[in-house]
Protein backbone atom coordinates (compact mmCIF):
# COMPACT_ATOMS: atom_id res chain seq x y z
CA UNK A 1 0.00 0.00 0.00
CA UNK A 2 1.25 3.58 -0.92
CA UNK A 3 1.99 5.91 2.16
CA UNK A 4 0.23 8.91 0.55
CA UNK A 5 0.86 10.69 3.35
CA UNK A 6 0.16 14.23 2.91
CA UNK A 7 -1.17 16.58 5.61
CA UNK A 8 -4.28 18.37 4.86
CA UNK A 9 -4.29 17.73 1.13
CA UNK A 10 -4.60 13.83 0.84
CA UNK A 11 -4.26 12.33 -2.49
CA UNK A 12 -7.55 11.47 -3.65
CA UNK A 13 -6.68 8.65 -5.62
CA UNK A 14 -5.91 6.36 -1.78
CA UNK A 15 -9.51 6.60 -0.82
CA UNK A 16 -11.00 5.69 -4.36
CA UNK A 17 -11.14 2.05 -2.45
CA UNK A 18 -12.90 2.98 0.17
CA UNK A 19 -16.74 2.37 1.30
CA UNK A 20 -16.64 2.06 5.17
CA UNK A 21 -15.20 5.03 6.76
CA UNK A 22 -14.38 4.25 10.72
CA UNK A 23 -14.28 7.26 12.77
CA UNK A 24 -12.87 6.77 16.48
CA UNK A 25 -15.16 9.28 18.70
CA UNK A 26 -12.56 11.59 21.57
CA UNK A 27 -10.98 13.79 20.41
CA UNK A 28 -11.29 13.11 16.23
CA UNK A 29 -14.88 13.94 15.98
CA UNK A 30 -14.84 16.92 17.77
CA UNK A 31 -11.61 19.02 18.58
CA UNK A 32 -10.07 18.45 21.51
CA UNK A 33 -9.36 22.10 22.42
CA UNK A 34 -13.38 21.98 23.63
CA UNK A 35 -11.57 19.97 26.73
CA UNK A 36 -14.56 17.30 26.71
CA UNK A 37 -12.39 14.45 27.04
CA UNK A 38 -10.69 16.58 29.95
CA UNK A 39 -14.22 16.23 32.08
CA UNK A 40 -14.15 12.39 31.51
CA UNK A 41 -10.49 12.06 32.35
CA UNK A 42 -11.38 13.90 35.53
CA UNK A 43 -14.10 11.51 36.30
CA UNK A 44 -12.06 8.59 36.00
CA UNK A 45 -9.39 9.89 38.82
CA UNK A 46 -12.61 10.28 40.99
CA UNK A 47 -14.00 7.32 40.38
CA UNK A 48 -10.96 5.78 41.32
CA UNK A 49 -10.67 7.20 44.10
CA UNK A 50 -14.12 7.04 45.50
CA UNK A 51 -13.77 2.88 44.83
CA UNK A 52 -10.60 2.11 45.64
CA UNK A 53 -10.68 4.42 48.73
CA UNK A 54 -7.58 6.85 47.75
CA UNK A 55 -6.54 9.98 48.05
CA UNK A 56 -7.00 11.41 44.23
CA UNK A 57 -3.56 12.02 43.77
CA UNK A 58 -2.70 8.25 44.89
CA UNK A 59 -5.74 7.65 42.41
CA UNK A 60 -4.32 9.71 39.41
CA UNK A 61 -1.43 7.88 39.48
CA UNK A 62 -3.29 4.34 39.42
CA UNK A 63 -5.42 5.74 36.97
CA UNK A 64 -2.52 5.93 34.67
CA UNK A 65 -0.86 3.10 35.81
CA UNK A 66 -3.93 1.03 34.56
CA UNK A 67 -4.08 2.56 31.48
CA UNK A 68 -0.70 2.24 30.18
CA UNK A 69 -0.98 -1.61 31.06
CA UNK A 70 -4.49 -2.64 29.70
CA UNK A 71 -4.96 -0.10 27.16
CA UNK A 72 -8.02 1.89 28.87
CA UNK A 73 -9.17 2.47 32.57
CA UNK A 74 -11.56 0.62 32.44
CA UNK A 75 -9.85 -2.82 31.37
CA UNK A 76 -7.22 -2.60 34.11
CA UNK A 77 -10.14 -1.72 36.92
CA UNK A 78 -11.33 -4.92 35.79
CA UNK A 79 -8.55 -7.21 35.03
CA UNK A 80 -7.28 -5.91 38.64
CA UNK A 81 -9.82 -4.83 40.75
CA UNK A 82 -13.12 -6.92 39.49
CA UNK A 83 -15.16 -3.20 39.21
CA UNK A 84 -18.49 -3.44 37.15
CA UNK A 85 -17.72 -1.59 33.81
CA UNK A 86 -21.42 -0.17 33.47
CA UNK A 87 -20.70 1.41 36.59
CA UNK A 88 -17.98 3.20 35.55
CA UNK A 89 -19.15 3.92 32.19
CA UNK A 90 -22.35 5.10 33.40
CA UNK A 91 -20.69 7.67 35.65
CA UNK A 92 -17.49 8.74 33.80
CA UNK A 93 -20.25 9.95 30.85
CA UNK A 94 -22.06 11.79 33.26
CA UNK A 95 -20.87 14.95 32.26
CA UNK A 96 -21.29 18.60 30.63
CA UNK A 97 -21.55 18.29 26.69
CA UNK A 98 -22.08 21.56 25.98
CA UNK A 99 -18.82 22.55 25.03
CA UNK A 100 -18.68 20.23 21.99
CA UNK A 101 -19.48 22.57 19.40
CA UNK A 102 -22.03 22.04 16.30
CA UNK A 103 -19.72 21.37 13.67
CA UNK A 104 -21.86 22.13 9.90
CA UNK A 105 -18.46 21.60 7.57
CA UNK A 106 -17.80 18.58 9.36
CA UNK A 107 -21.72 17.36 8.61
CA UNK A 108 -21.46 19.04 5.13
CA UNK A 109 -18.26 16.85 4.28
CA UNK A 110 -19.54 13.33 5.98
CA UNK A 111 -22.63 13.24 3.94
CA UNK A 112 -20.69 13.25 0.72
CA UNK A 113 -18.81 10.44 1.69
CA UNK A 114 -19.99 7.14 0.07
CA UNK A 115 -20.79 4.25 1.89
CA UNK A 116 -21.08 3.20 5.24
CA UNK A 117 -20.17 5.77 7.85
CA UNK A 118 -19.48 3.93 11.72
CA UNK A 119 -18.21 5.03 14.92
CA UNK A 120 -15.50 2.95 16.43
CA UNK A 121 -14.83 3.91 20.50
CA UNK A 122 -13.34 3.12 23.27
CA UNK A 123 -16.30 4.76 25.00
CA UNK A 124 -20.24 3.96 25.65
CA UNK A 125 -23.06 4.78 23.06
CA UNK A 126 -24.82 6.71 25.08
CA UNK A 127 -21.79 8.65 25.08
CA UNK A 128 -21.01 8.98 21.42
CA UNK A 129 -24.49 9.48 20.32
CA UNK A 130 -24.85 12.67 22.72
CA UNK A 131 -21.72 13.66 21.12
CA UNK A 132 -22.51 13.11 17.91
CA UNK A 133 -25.67 15.11 18.74
CA UNK A 134 -24.03 18.00 19.78
CA UNK A 135 -21.82 17.67 16.86
CA UNK A 136 -25.02 17.51 14.51
CA UNK A 137 -24.01 14.52 13.08
CA UNK A 138 -26.24 11.57 14.74
CA UNK A 139 -28.22 11.01 11.70
CA UNK A 140 -25.12 10.49 9.66
CA UNK A 141 -23.83 7.09 10.99
CA UNK A 142 -25.28 3.73 10.33
CA UNK A 143 -23.98 2.49 13.28
CA UNK A 144 -21.95 3.39 16.50
CA UNK A 145 -19.59 0.15 17.97
CA UNK A 146 -18.93 0.42 21.43
CA UNK A 147 -16.64 -1.05 24.20
CA UNK A 148 -19.77 -2.94 25.18
CA UNK A 149 -20.09 -3.91 21.68
CA UNK A 150 -16.13 -5.39 21.99
CA UNK A 151 -16.77 -7.56 25.19
CA UNK A 152 -14.85 -4.35 26.96
CA UNK A 153 -11.73 -5.26 25.27
CA UNK A 154 -10.25 -2.17 24.14
CA UNK A 155 -8.61 -0.91 20.99
CA UNK A 156 -6.20 -1.22 20.26
CA UNK A 157 -6.50 -4.85 20.55
CA UNK A 158 -6.39 -7.31 18.46
CA UNK A 159 -9.57 -8.78 19.66
CA UNK A 160 -11.48 -5.52 19.37
CA UNK A 161 -10.78 -5.35 15.90
CA UNK A 162 -12.06 -8.90 14.98
CA UNK A 163 -15.32 -8.08 16.89
CA UNK A 164 -15.96 -5.11 15.16
CA UNK A 165 -15.23 -6.59 11.67
CA UNK A 166 -16.91 -9.76 12.58
CA UNK A 167 -19.96 -7.68 13.46
CA UNK A 168 -19.69 -5.17 10.82
CA UNK A 169 -18.58 -7.37 7.91
CA UNK A 170 -15.80 -4.94 7.06
CA UNK A 171 -13.14 -5.63 4.63
CA UNK A 172 -9.92 -3.83 5.91
CA UNK A 173 -9.05 -3.26 1.90
CA UNK A 174 -12.19 -1.17 1.44
CA UNK A 175 -12.05 0.48 4.37
CA UNK A 176 -10.51 3.72 6.30
CA UNK A 177 -9.71 5.12 9.78
CA UNK A 178 -9.37 8.00 11.51
CA UNK A 179 -8.18 8.51 14.95
CA UNK A 180 -6.05 10.44 17.10
CA UNK A 181 -4.07 8.00 19.05
CA UNK A 182 -1.36 6.25 16.60
CA UNK A 183 -1.41 3.20 18.41
CA UNK A 184 -4.76 2.45 17.73
CA UNK A 185 -4.14 2.42 14.03
CA UNK A 186 -1.42 0.01 14.04
CA UNK A 187 -3.82 -3.33 13.92
CA UNK A 188 -6.35 -0.94 10.89
CA UNK A 189 -2.84 -0.51 8.79
CA UNK A 190 -2.47 -4.58 9.43
CA UNK A 191 -5.73 -5.20 8.50
CA UNK A 192 -5.44 -3.23 5.13
CA UNK A 193 -7.19 0.12 6.47
CA UNK A 194 -6.01 3.46 4.55
CA UNK A 195 -5.43 5.42 8.23
CA UNK A 196 -5.30 8.91 8.85
CA UNK A 197 -4.02 10.45 11.92
CA UNK A 198 -6.30 13.43 13.49
CA UNK A 199 -3.62 15.12 15.74
CA UNK A 200 -5.16 16.53 18.54
CA UNK A 201 -4.12 19.48 20.68
CA UNK A 202 -3.26 18.05 23.69
CA UNK A 203 -0.08 18.99 24.56
CA UNK A 204 0.46 16.98 27.69
CA UNK A 205 0.00 13.68 26.78
CA UNK A 206 3.21 11.37 26.00
CA UNK A 207 1.67 9.92 22.78
CA UNK A 208 0.92 13.84 21.48
CA UNK A 209 4.69 14.85 22.44
CA UNK A 210 6.09 11.15 20.71
CA UNK A 211 3.98 12.48 17.23
CA UNK A 212 5.87 16.05 17.53
CA UNK A 213 8.84 14.42 17.38
CA UNK A 214 8.15 12.43 14.15
CA UNK A 215 8.40 15.13 12.17
CA UNK A 216 8.35 14.12 8.33
CA UNK A 217 8.81 10.48 9.19
CA UNK A 218 5.60 9.19 10.57
CA UNK A 219 5.75 5.47 11.22
CA UNK A 220 4.40 3.39 8.11
CA UNK A 221 1.39 3.15 9.44
CA UNK A 222 0.26 6.18 9.59
CA UNK A 223 -0.80 6.91 5.83
CA UNK A 224 -2.24 10.21 5.97
CA UNK A 225 -2.08 13.18 9.00
CA UNK A 226 -4.71 16.04 9.44
CA UNK A 227 -5.46 18.82 12.12
CA UNK A 228 -8.33 19.52 10.25
CA UNK A 229 -10.96 16.66 9.78
CA UNK A 230 -13.74 18.50 7.91
CA UNK A 231 -11.20 20.23 5.61
CA UNK A 232 -9.53 16.70 5.02
CA UNK A 233 -12.92 15.13 4.01
CA UNK A 234 -14.08 17.92 2.26
CA UNK A 235 -10.74 17.91 -0.12
CA UNK A 236 -11.82 14.22 -0.58
CA UNK A 237 -15.30 14.65 -1.58
CA UNK A 238 -14.57 18.10 -3.85
CA UNK A 239 -11.93 15.64 -6.10
CA UNK A 240 -14.57 12.69 -6.82
CA UNK A 241 -15.77 11.47 -3.47
CA UNK A 242 -19.25 12.39 -3.65
CA UNK A 243 -21.36 10.57 -3.65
Amino acid sequence: MARCDRTQKPDCTCFDHVDTWVFDLDNTLYPSSCDLFAQIDQKMTSFVANRLGLEREAARRLQKQLYHRHGTTLAGLMAEHQIAPQQFLDDVHDIDYSPVPRSPDLVKALEKLPGRRIVFTNGSRGHATRTLDRIGASHLFDDIFDITDANFVPKPRAEAFASFFSSHKVDGKTAAMFEDLPQNLGPAHELGMMTVLVHSHMDDHPVYQDIRGWGASPPAHIHHRTDDLPGFLAALTQCGKSG
